[in-house]
């Protein structure tokens, strides 16, 4: 394995396969061809509708176009017309720009209905989803500033980001599996604040450090309906605690119709100030405030 910088560069290497996986048949091989997108015709009856959900995404391919971004439609001529077999959402958008003649195109043999709507099928199915995290670490990788932020806060907070959740495998104390909820942390507060609610989770060894997790002690920590508690105290009282705060929390947000995070926030919440000793005016509103 090489290294471009910090970054590990993997080259693409067969996997090992179990017996029962045998190679299937290659069929005749595809061509790529540049058209018109306007010359491209879509079967209404296995192709998807034009949803809401498409138009939007039309309308930010139209407005973001890159063509390094560009997803190659699967196409195959069916008598004296071109089909697409998926991709007619990037077909749409170019013919829509206005400002793209031609787009290059995979054109397949799919004589039959059948076949194309198999391929249509296959294409839809045959795809490993990118997770959130997977996004997250991209978006570091092209020096997106949020994603930076964060980084930056995890590593000194002694957390760890982590990529690829192992199944089957016990989280250690520290890993981060909610990036999306970390981001809005900094985002909503600052990075020294978001820092903070971090550390105090790392050291109180939470595994994994979860959105409830961060948002309840955020929530804890710099929420104006709560009373003023140290991280140092909160901390404490997560060593303390423990699993108790797990189990009230859940009762909770079970009786109260909570929301997780919020039922905790509350239960974290009462137990430190009983270890203070006190009861400040915050309390009763932080009970009743039922939105995080």
């Amino acid at each position: 394995m090489q290294r471009d910088g910090i970054h590990e560069i993997r080259p693409i290497a067969p996997i090992a396969l179990p017996d029962s996986v045998k190679p299937g048949p290659v069929g005749p091989r595809p061509k790529i061809m540049s058209m018109n997108p306007a010359d491209l015709s879509i079967d209404a009856s296995y192709q998807r509708d034009i949803s809401r959900r498409s138009l939007k995404l039309i309308q930010k391919l139209v407005k973001e176009w890159d063509w390094r971004r560009y997803n190659v439609p699967v196409v195959t001529k069916v008598g004296n017309s071109w089909h697409i077999i998926d991709g007619q959402h990037t077909a749409i958008a170019a013919v829509t720009h206005g400002g793209i003649g031609e787009i290059d195109v995979l054109v397949v043999e799919a004589e039959e209905g059948e076949d194309r709507a198999r391929a249509f099928i296959g294409h839809n199915k045959d795809r490993v989803p990118i997770t959130t995290t997977q996004l997250f670490f991209a978006a570091a990788a092209s020096g997106d500033d949020d994603a930076l932020t964060a980084q930056q806060v995890c590593e000194r907070a002694g957390a760890t980001i982590l990529r690829n959740p192992t199944p089957g495998r016990a989280f250690r104390p520290g890993e981060l599996i909610a990036v999306s909820a970390l981001v809005s942390l900094i985002r909503r507060r600052s990075a020294m604040r978001a820092r903070v609610v971090i550390e105090t989770l790392v050291q109180a060894q939470m595994a994994p450090i979860s959105a409830e997790w961060i948002v309840a002690i955020d929530t804890v920590l710099h929420d104006e309906n709560f009373g003023d508690v140290e991280p140092e105290t909160v901390l404490a009282t997560l060593k303390r605690y423990g699993s108790t705060l797990q189990a009230k929390s859940t009762e909770l947000a079970l009786a109260k119709k909570l929301r997780r995070s919020r039922a905790l926030a509350i239960v974290v919440y009462q137990h430190a100030r009983k270890k203070r000793g006190g009861r400040s005016d915050q309390d009763g509103a932080a009970e009743q405030n039922e939105s995080v």
